[in-house]
């Protein structure tokens, strides 16, 4: 047998490699712009729109036009001054060592640019070299300059091409297919983009088109527009957003900060608007602001005492903020900026925050009691939480039955339900429920806990009428948008008569629900004789992933109570009077970190269902499938049954 550590292969000077231009960038895309997906595709139209930003925080630049087409062509203009076309020293025009050349830009000594976001001089190289089709127009001193690149290499040379009365630079690209396999970048994320700019950027104008459409984003409102619009949806705790502005160690700091009733925290924070979807030091310096800001407060009005500890989690929940710092010579994690390193940046947000909240807390006693009140809560929550977790079992726990808290959350997530998670619209488990239909063309089903009413209309074609019945007014708008009548009701006390259908049809409700019997009761009682339930479920695996999962879920989803396995479903089922159970089995793969980003889970819980897929037991790994990215995205298989049974004839 060979020696498993003799090399299989030469090594020697042949093997040493020099990759050369844009070579590199295209071997390995993801090292320059993350992914060769979807957030790669954004990353090139990011970088374009941050060399237009960096012209308008410079102050030369008052408008950024976007469009793209339906081929995935964008187009990105600004009426900056223009990239100079003055001939470089290497003897090419100086646009074209930007887009061929690695770290070659005007951002590296000061003088043209005093607070760039775009830092390395490859943004645009990148642009160019993952395009299958790139071409860049300067517009400066009377004329027009032109040049044409495919996949980096050069298709038209930079020239003169006519006159212009204006100035400006105008980046035309694709991206390749090649590189990123029909991909695109998502549009409603670049509009979020420029609208978050407007607000950022006193006097900068941003227009998108797309589809036929156009939209136009200008504000004077400065951030506490964008915490106000941020947090339009939510319950708020204080009318007006607290609003900082100050300057530490050299760092100006601004801020907006606006206490809702939500659950989780939403804080967007930019660096030199470079948006920092990761966070970083900066962030860290918030959040320690706000602690001990409010702690400070809450104990110097005799709230709570040194035995009543406030965690960082209590006083961000529920926090709508948006945070911009601005600073020279910032250091990002990778080109991506998805996340600030500098320690002295949280050192300033500490400083900068602190003082200004401290003096908004004094001087808003009213508002403060209520934000300081709602963190005192989070905090009483989340102890009484975790003593209840130390005395329960991972199984199943009793709990009454309170309505509001259904109605409340409900309500609300009814506003992204369909984005919430994959499983909700996912055709091959939808299928299965109304392929298990065994009923007449001329049947009428009630969709119990219809949510938007997908279940129900997966029956659509096999039976004769589709009723759906919801808790909230809110999910009863978004259903009746699939079936034929919904109704506003109760799964615990179901306002029809006894055998009124002749089917009915759930999904994923009944470990949401305390003392499930008592729904799967009433679900018998308005079933006519001989009538189909048809119940589909998510299940652990086995008793071993079980209580694992209960962790996971629990953390995820407040509501969650009962962690039914397949045969405590089965028992239920049988106990409320059903026979002639059959099911179907159906492994569906969850995005975990879209499933966890939803307003009832705190960012807290949010690390600590991460951390329970990164050290998940072997034991629970060999059981139930799972994967973790080398990006760190968590895709889970979902192990769902859907049951068949009948009320007996």
């Amino acid at each position: 047998m060979a020696d498993p550590r003799e090399p299989v292969t030469r090594y020697d000077a042949d093997s040493i490699v020099v990759l050369e231009g844009l070579q590199a960038v295209r071997m390995r895309p993801a090292m320059y712009v993350g992914s060769t997906g979807s957030e790669g595709v954004m990353q090139l139209v990011v970088e374009v729109l941050q060399n237009s930003l960096d012209e308008a925080l410079a102050g030369h630049a008052s408008r950024i036009d976007v469009s793209v087409d339906a081929e995935g062509r964008w187009v990105i203009a600004d009426n900056g001054r223009g990239i100079p076309v003055e001939t470089h020293s290497s003897g090419r025009p100086i646009p074209e060592v930007l887009v061929t050349e690695l770290h070659a830009g005007g951002k590296f000594k000061e003088g043209a640019y005093r607070l760039p976001g775009g830092l390395h001089g490859v943004g645009l190289t990148c642009v160019n070299g993952l395009s299958s089709s790139f071409e860049l127009e300067v517009r400066r001193d009377g004329g027009r300059w032109v040049g044409r690149w495919a996949a980096g290499e050069a298709v038209a040379p930079f020239q003169r091409v006519g006159d212009a009365a204006d100035c400006g630079t105008t980046v035309r690209f694709t991206a390749d297919a090649v590189i990123f396999g029909g991909a695109a970048a998502d549009p409603d994320a670049v509009e979020r983009w420029l609208r978050a700019q407007s607000w950022l950027t006193s006097g900068l104008s941003c227009t998108f088109r797309r589809r036929g459409s156009e939209v136009r984003f200008s504000s004077d409102e400065g951030l506490g527009g964008f915490a106000r619009w941020l947090g339009e949806a939510q319950e708020l705790v204080h009318a007006d957003p607290v609003v900082v502005s100050g300057e530490a160690v050299g760092i100006q700091v601004d801020a907006a900060l606006l206490w809702t009733r939500a659950f989780a925290e939403h804080v967007e924070c930019f660096v030199n608007h470079v948006h920092t979807p990761l966070g970083g030091a900066h962030t860290d310096g918030l959040r320690a602001a706000i602690g001990h800001a409010l702690t400070r407060y809450a104990r110097d009005a005799r709230l709570i005492d040194a035995t009543e500890p406030l965690e960082g989690s209590d006083t961000m929940e529920g926090l709508v903020a948006v945070l911009s710092v601005r600073m020279r010579d910032p250091h990002f994690e990778g080109q991506t900026k998805t996340r600030l390193l500098d320690p002295i940046a949280g050192q300033a947000v500490e400083k900068a925050v602190g003082v200004a909240l401290a003096e908004w807390l004094r001087g808003h006693p009213a508002d403060a009691a209520a934000v300081v009140g709602r963190a005192i809560e989070a905090g009483r929550a989340r102890m009484a939480s975790r003593r209840a977790s130390e005395r329960a079992r991972y199984e199943r726990v009793e709990h009454l039955v309170d309505k509001d808290i259904y109605r409340q959350q409900f309500g609300i997530r009814s506003k992204n339900w369909h984005t919430s998670a994959d499983w909700i619209t996912n055709a091959g488990l939808l299928g299965l429920h109304g392929g298990s239909s065994q009923l007449a063309e001329d049947a009428v089903v009630l969709d119990v806990c219809c949510g938007s009413g997908v279940v129900g209309n997966s029956f659509r074609g096999k039976v004769g009428k589709i009723i759906g019945l919801d808790l909230t007014p809110e999910m009863v708008a978004l259903a009746r948008t699939r079936l034929d009548e919904v109704v506003q009701g109760d799964v615990y006390d179901i306002p029809f008569p006894d055998a009124t259908f002749d089917g009915v049809c759930n999904r994923e409700v009944l470990h949401l629900l305390p003392q499930p019997e008592r729904p799967l009761s009433e679900i018998f009682r308005v079933l006519k004789p001989g009538g189909q339930f048809v119940v589909g479920q998510w299940v652990p695996f086995s008793a071993i992933d079980g209580p694992w999962m209960f962790q996971v879920v629990k953390k995820k989803q407040p509501l969650f109570v009962n962690n039914l396995y397949d045969e405590d479903m089965r028992a239920l089922l049988a106990q409320a009077g059903f026979e002639r159970l059959t099911t179907q089995e159906y492994l569906q793969w969850e995005d975990i970190d879209n499933w966890i980003a939803t307003w009832e889970t705190p960012q807290l819980h949010r690390h600590q269902i991460r951390d329970l897929y990164h050290h998940c037991p072997a034991e629970v790994r060999a059981v139930h499938p799972f994967e973790i990215s080398p990006t760190g995205a968590i895709r889970d298989c979902w192990r769902w049954v859907i049951y068949s049974a009948f009320k007996p004839g």
